[in-house]
């Protein structure tokens, strides 16, 4: 079995992620689960930055740069509609 990583805070995005289920259902696009996430964590008091700019390192030199969706805690979800409880460390 994996280790979830940052135990406390991927259980408390994963509640915020549950409420908003909950309460919308399915049916609607990314954006709008989005918006309605990003509300519910500002409410649970889960620090979080929108649309971050990561850049990406290539054998040490600087290739692109990667928007992440959310930085939750300045850690990194991939994208908060496929939620794994899963994070990846900023480096």
């Amino acid at each position: 079995m994996t280790e979830i990583l940052y135990k406390h805070l991927s259980f408390a995005v994963v509640g915020a992620a549950m409420e908003v289920h909950r309460v919308l259902g399915s049916g609607f696009l990314e954006s709008v689960y989005q918006a309605a996430l990003e509300k519910e964590m500002t409410l649970r008091g889960i620090p979080f930055r929108h649309q971050v700019e990561l850049p990406v390192t290539y054998k040490d030199e600087m290739v692109g740069v990667y928007k992440a969706d959310l930085v939750v805690d300045e850690k990194p979800i991939k994208n908060p509609c496929q939620f794994t409880a899963r994070f990846e460390c900023l480096q």
